[in-house]
C-alpha cells in the first residue's frame, strides 16, 4: 500500500510539452504564409498576355494569363482572404471563452484545407476569389489564440524571442512560397501548388480535433455546463410541483418551453454584452490602439512587398530569377531579423515602453535603407541595402506583438490578437494590393511605385514612437485569482504533469461546488413554484 501510495504521486509527463507546441503552431503558420507566398510568385501568379504593335500576341502564364486578369483584379486575389478573417476572428475569439480552442483551430484548419484546394480546382475569377475569401477563416481560428498560449508557456526570460520564432514564420514563409510557387510553376502546372498546401495541412487540421484541451492564462473550467443541467433538471421538478396544485399538462409545458426560451436569451444576451464590455476595453487603451495603428502603416508596406515584390524586381532590375532572389532574401534577413529583435528586447528589459523604442528605431532605419536602395540602379547595390532594411523591418515582429500580449489584461488577449490580426488587414494589406496595382497602371513604372509605397514606413515608425510617451503598465499577471468560465470535456491539463494529488484536491473542490450548486437551485425552485403559484391564483 505504501509503494502504491507513493507511485500515485509521481508526475505523468505529457508528450505536448511547450516546445513541441511551439513547433507545432510554427509548421501551422509557416504553411499559412507558403500560401501567401506562392500566390504572389512569378511562377504561380504569372503574368498578363502582351502583344506587339506589328500585331504578334503571346499568351499569358499562371493566374493572370489563365483568367486574364488587370493588376487591379490580380492585386484582389491577395486581399480576398480577409473577407473570411473579418467575419471569422471576433467569433473564435470570442468562442475561446466557451469552447476547447483547438477544436476551433481544427474547425478553421478544415476550412483552411476545403478552399486551398478549391483553388486548384477554380476556373474563373470569381470562383477563385471564394476561395480566398474562405482561405481566412483558417487563419482566423489560429492567429488569435497561439500566441496567447506562446506567451503562456515561455520562460520568463525569453518570452518575446519565443514570440519572435513564432512570427519569424511569416516572412520565412513568404520566401518558401516564393521558392516554391516559382518551382511548381516552372515544371507542373500552378494549380498542384494549392493541391499539395492543402495535403500538408490536412494532418493540423485532424490533429485539432484529437488534442486535449488547452488552457490559457486567464481562463479556467467553470461549472456552467453543470449549472446549465441543473437548471433543466429544475424544470421538471417545477412540473410536479404544478401537479400538486392540479395545472393542467399543456400549462406545464408552456412553462416548461418558457423558461428554456428565457435560459437560451440570459445566455446569449450574457455572451454579447460580455463581447461589447471587452470591444469597449480595448478601443479606450491608448497603448494598445497606438501599437495597432502603428502595425497598420507598417503592414500596409509589407503586405504590398510580399505581393508585388518579385513582380517589381523583375521589371525593375531584370532578375531573370526574380522567386529565387527574393525568396533567399527574405529566408535570411526574415529568420535573422525577427529573432534578434525578439533576443534584443529581451536584452534590453521585456517591457512596453522598451518594445516602442525598439519598433520605432528598427522601422526608421529600415525604411531609410529600403528607400536608398530603390534610388539605385545597380542590381547589387540595390540587393545589399535592400537586405539590410528588411533586416530592419523584420525585428519589428517580436515587439509589437509583444504589446498586444502584454497591454490587456489575460482574458482579452485572444480578443486583442483578433483585432490586431483583422485591422492590419483591413487597413494594411489588403488594400495595399489592389491600391498598388492601381497606381502601377497609372504611372507604368515599378521604380517610382516602389519608392512611393516605401514612404509610408516614415509614419509607422512615427506612431510608435509616439508610444515611448505613453503611460504603460504590463497586465500580463492582472487576472491572477479571476478566470473567465470555460467548458472544458476534460479537465486534465495539455501541458505538464499529471498529479493525482492535484487530481483528488479538483474532486473535492467539484463536490462542494455541487453541494453549493444544489442548495441555490432548491431556493430557485421554491422561488420560481411559489410565483408561479401566484400566478394562477391571482385573477
Amino acid at each position: 500500500m505504501a509503494r502504491n501510495s507513493v507511485s500515485l504521486s509521481v508526475p505523468e509527463p505529457s508528450w505536448f510539452t511547450p516546445k513541441r507546441l511551439l513547433v507545432i503552431f510554427c509548421v501551422i503558420n509557416l504553411l499559412n504564409y507558403v500560401d501567401r507566398g506562392a500566390i504572389a510568385s512569378n511562377g504561380v501568379n504569372g503574368s498578363q498576355g502582351t502583344c506587339t504593335s506589328s500585331g504578334t500576341c503571346t499568351s499569358g502564364s499562371g493566374i493572370q494569363g489563365e483568367f486574364n486578369l488587370n493588376n487591379f483584379e490580380d492585386g484582389i486575389l491577395s486581399s480576398a482572404f480577409m473577407v473570411g478573417l473579418l467575419v471569422a476572428s471576433p467569433i473564435f475569439a470570442s468562442l475561446a471563452k466557451s469552447v476547447n480552442p483547438f477544436r476551433l483551430i481544427g474547425v478553421g484548419l478544415s476550412a483552411w484545407t476545403v478552399a486551398t484546394a478549391g483553388c486548384g480546382f477554380s476556373f474563373n475569377f470569381w470562383s477563385i476569389t471564394i476561395c480566398r475569401m474562405l482561405v481566412g477563416v483558417g487563419e482566423a481560428s489560429f492567429i488569435s489564440l497561439a500566441a496567447p498560449f506562446i506567451d503562456d508557456n515561455a520562460p520568463v526570460a525569453q518570452k518575446t524571442a519565443w514570440l519572435a520564432i513564432f512570427y519569424m514564420c511569416i516572412p520565412t514563409g513568404y520566401a518558401f512560397g516564393y521558392v516554391y510557387g516559382g518551382l511548381v510553376g516552372s515544371y507542373l502546372n500552378w494549380r498542384f501548388a494549392f493541391w499539395v498546401e492543402a495535403i500538408m495541412m490536412l494532418p493540423f487540421a485532424i490533429l485539432g480535433f484529437v488534442m486535449k484541451p488547452l488552457q490559457l492564462k486567464g481562463f479556467a473550467p467553470a461549472e456552467s455546463r453543470k449549472a446549465l443541467i441543473s437548471m433543466e433538471t429544475a424544470i421538471p421538478e417545477v412540473q410536479e410541483a404544478l401537479n400538486v396544485k392540479g395545472s393542467a399538462e399543456s400549462m406545464k409545458e408552456e412553462f416548461g418551453h418558457t423558461f428554456s426560451k428565457l435560459k437560451c436569451a440570459l445566455l446569449n444576451l450574457n455572451r454579447f454584452s460580455r463581447f461589447t464590455k471587452d470591444m469597449k476595453e480595448l478601443l479606450v487603451d491608448k497603448v494598445y490602439v497606438v501599437n495597432v495603428l502603428g502595425y497598420c502603416a507598417y503592414n500596409f508596406v509589407l503586405g504590398a512587398y510580399s505581393y508585388w515584390g518579385p513582380k517589381a524586381g523583375y521589371n525593375i532590375y531584370k532578375m531573370s530569377d526574380a522567386d529565387l532572389i527574393f525568396g533567399g532574401i527574405t529566408i535570411v534577413c526574415g529568420i535573422v531579423g525577427t529573432l534578434a529583435g525578439g533576443y534584443i528586447l529581451d536584452l534590453m528589459t521585456s517591457t512596453i515602453s522598451n518594445a516602442f523604442k525598439l519598433l520605432s528605431i528598427a522601422t526608421f532605419f529600415g525604411a531609410i535603407f529600403c528607400f536608398t536602395a530603390f534610388c539605385f540602379k545597380s542590381m547589387y547595390a540595390f540587393l545589399a541595402l535592400f537586405s539590410i532594411g528588411e533586416l530592419l523591418v523584420f525585428a519589428t515582429q517580436g515587439p509589437v506583438n509583444y504589446i498586444s500580449l502584454h497591454c490587456v489584461k489575460p482574458s482579452l488577449r485572444p480578443l486583442s490578437m483578433a483585432i490586431s490580426t483583422v485591422s492590419i488587414h483591413i487597413f494594411g494589406d489588403v488594400p495595399s494590393s489592389p491600391l498598388v496595382g492601381v497606381l502601377q497602371d497609372s504611372v507604368n513604372n515599378w521604380r517610382e511605385t516602389a519608392l512611393i509605397l516605401t514612404s509610408i514606413l516614415f509614419p509607422a515608425a512615427g506612431i510608435w514612437f509616439i508610444g515611448t510617451f505613453l503611460h504603460s503598465v504590463d497586465r500580463f499577471n492582472e487576472d491572477e485569482g479571476q478566470v473567465t468560465e470555460v467548458d472544458r470535456s476534460n479537465t486534465t491539463p495539455l501541458l505538464g504533469p499529471k498529479v493525482a494529488e492535484a487530481r483528488e484536491s479538483s474532486v473535492l473542490r467539484l463536490e462542494c461546488s455541487e453541494r453549493l450548486q444544489h442548495l441555490v437551485n432548491a431556493d430557485c425552485l421554491l422561488i420560481i413554484t411559489l410565483l408561479f403559484n401566484d400566478c394562477i391564483v391571482l385573477p
